[in-house]
């Protein structure tokens, strides 16, 4: 293989590959990034046998295809402290040379052929999501997943699509959140069923690969791995094993309960005011609606007392419910502070239920008043 190539580009494919290759691993192989030219493509690949990568690189002038196996540590420092605009690599059973200007570098050798097989996206039936709306999607629902816990599809985001809308959900137990907008199947893709739970890690890595200025991506499912693709980028993970909850029963069916429109910027700023005295043994919060102000109240023995008011338009009697600050402040700062949200509750001990007029929904269970 031989190449000459673009330095910030190929540094800034291969900061976002190398994130997938594992720190440490028993197979050493998978500390590296495979790169592959052929004559008209480079294509950078990283995967921990769970999650996988495939990356096409630009600003490549290929001599010779190939392919060569390049240490994720090693070969990233060079191209963060090299000042070269470009720089030549060779690669054969001897090792990589890169060479700039006035440096050069010889990493040793590693057989490309034992670096395991990345999938490649080569569906023909798929579903075709807006990429600004994939990135709310993951976004919005990783905040609710729980990777502590026993139960392993709470570790991930589960997905639906049915009557063209693309549906995710996180939930650790004690939230949820839903996220959903429209998405089109090309042919006749594989359905998403119970199984289809995407661990919160792959997730986070879709959402740093996709480029801000994608118009669309294509997402396909297979037995028990999920791939998305854009232009330059392909994902690939396994999907996890486990019972999702059944998300749909989260969400009160009430007849009659009080909705309150209220700005995110002001009740952000209330919430963390609250939260300034809250320890981990003592986290609530009281919120309390009615005549027309909502109070939050907090109390640590240890630390003391907040008492924070924000003017509402709800004039009934006074509504009272414990929550944990943190599952609030965590809806709230996914959302821009200008807009503009609704929140639905009914007592005490039934949970509250925000949502937004694009698609977004969250669940908050309440905490015991007693804490």
């Amino acid at each position: 293989m031989k190449i000459t190539c673009n330095r910030e580009k190929m540094w800034h494919a291969f900061q976002t590959v190398s994130s997938v290759a594992p720190s440490r691993s028993p197979k050493p192989i998978l500390q590296n990034v495979k790169l592959e030219v052929e004559s008209g493509s480079a294509i950078l690949m990283a995967t921990d046998l769970e999650v996988g990568i495939r990356y096409s690189v630009d600003g490549i002038e290929v001599e010779s295809p190939g392919s060569a196996v390049l240490p994720v540590s090693r070969f990233g420092s060079i191209l963060r402290e090299s000042r070269d605009e470009k720089f030549r690599m060779e690669s054969d059973n001897q090792g990589t040379i890169i060479r700039g200007e006035r440096n050069q570098f010889k990493l040793p050798a590693e057989d490309p052929g034992t670096f395991p097989a990345v999938a490649a996206f080569e569906e023909t039936e798929f579903y075709e999501v807006p990429a600004r709306l994939f990135r709310e999607l993951i976004r919005r629902t990783v905040l609710a997943t729980d990777n502590e816990s026993s139960r392993y599809a709470l570790g991930g985001i589960k997905l639906e699509w049915e009557s063209n809308q693309l549906t995710a959900i996180g939930t650790d137990g004690r939230r949820l959140a839903k996220m959903e907008g429209p998405t089109q199947a090309v042919e006749n893709p594989a359905g998403m069923g119970e199984s289809t739970v995407v661990p919160t890690r792959a997730m986070q890595y879709m959402d740093r690969a996709l480029a801000e200025d994608d118009s669309e991506i294509q997402l396909a499912v297979r037995e028990n791995e999920i791939l998305v693709k854009n232009p330059r980028v392909t994902l690939y993970s396994r999907l996890l094993e486990g019972r999702f909850p059944r998300w749909r029963d989260v969400f009160p069916e009430r007849e009659q309960s009080v909705k309150l429109d209220l700005v995110v910027g002001p009740f952000q700023a209330a919430v963390r005011q609250a939260a300034i005295v809250t320890s981990d043994e003592s986290r609530g919060v009281d919120f309390t609606f009615g005549e027309g102000t909502l109070v939050l109240a907090g109390q640590t023995a240890e630390v003391g007392q907040s008492r924070v008011e924000l003017p509402i338009s709800y004039d009934g009697a006074p509504i009272t419910i414990t929550l944990d600050p943190r599952f609030v402040t965590d809806f709230l700062k996914v959302l821009d502070p200008e807009k503009s949200f609704t929140i639905d509750l009914q007592d005490s001990e039934g949970a509250i239920v925000c949502t937004t007029d694009d698609g977004y929904g969250y669940v908050i269970m309440p905490l015991a008043r007693d804490r």
